[in-house]
């Protein structure tokens, strides 16, 4: 559909009408050659920011995928980098593309973000275009999870895209694709949750600060700025303090 070598309309639609899980392991052989793979701009621009505010000895790429965010994780931090994801297709193809033979060392785990089987070992945490596979309720979960595998004064950090503005065309597009997927989910059982509308730059912040993080948000100048002077795309960066979570 994308490219020669990228998956039919007849693969995503059997994707889409999969579980997550499910679909993701069905197409993570094409998935590096679909628009849903993190942009290598967008990646740069953050491994710049993250070099600033390094050095990092232990990372966490959250919703690894096929290891583009690990990739990144591998020329930042100095001691081992971690890659989770709850979908083995996914993993088996990071395993394959990423370079492991250290250091730091990789390793790869089958895990639920949302039930991190790990305790306060990393220093940073990053994640790329997760979020929309998370509901607004699930956030503080979420949350609370990369909160408690933080240690303290750890970072989390990921980049926000500004919304899509209501005279564009990915403003409807991305209105439509959530209206077929809720359509989707209503009639068919397991759910896809991929949505495009529900990670909102107010309630991060705000769920971010009840679980226990100081946030701090900047924009990333490699994508200028919008007719209103705000950022095209911000990155968050938030603190892992030493108290305890707010309920």
């Amino acid at each position: 559909m994308f490219s020669p070598h990228g998956p039919t309309l007849r693969e995503l639609a059997v994707q889409a009408l999969s579980s997550v899980e499910r679909g993701y392991d069905l197409l993570a052989p094409k998935f590096d050659r679909t628009p849903f793979r993190t942009p290598d701009s967008v990646l740069g621009a953050v491994e710049g920011e993250l070099e600033a505010l390094g050095p990092f000895e232990h990372g966490l790429d959250l919703c690894c995928g096929t290891g583009a965010g690990v990739d990144v994780l591998r020329r930042i931090c100095r001691g081992s980098v971690t890659g989770v994801d709850f979908s083995a297709g996914m993993l088996a193809v990071g395993r394959e593309q990423v370079r492991s033979d250290g250091p730091p060392g990789v390793a790869w785990v089958r895990a639920d973000a949302r039930a991190l089987p790990f305790g306060p070992a990393f220093d940073l945490v990053v994640s790329f275009g997760a979020f929309g596979h998370f509901l607004p309720e699930e956030l503080p979960g979420l949350f609370a999870e990369v909160h408690s595998v933080l240690r303290p004064g750890g970072r989390f950090v990921f980049p926000v895209g500004a919304p899509p503005r209501p005279d564009s065309a990915w403003y409807w597009a991305s209105l439509g694709f959530d209206a077929v997927m809720r359509v989707r989910n209503a009639v068919r059982r397991p759910p896809f949750v991929m949505y495009y509308r529900t990670f909102r730059f107010g309630d991060i912040r705000r769920e971010l600060s009840r679980a226990g993080f100081v946030v701090e948000h900047r924009a990333l100048p490699a994508f200028g700025r919008r007719p209103d002077g705000s950022p095209r795309c911000r990155l968050i960066v938030a603190t892992r303090g030493s108290g305890t979570p707010r309920a």
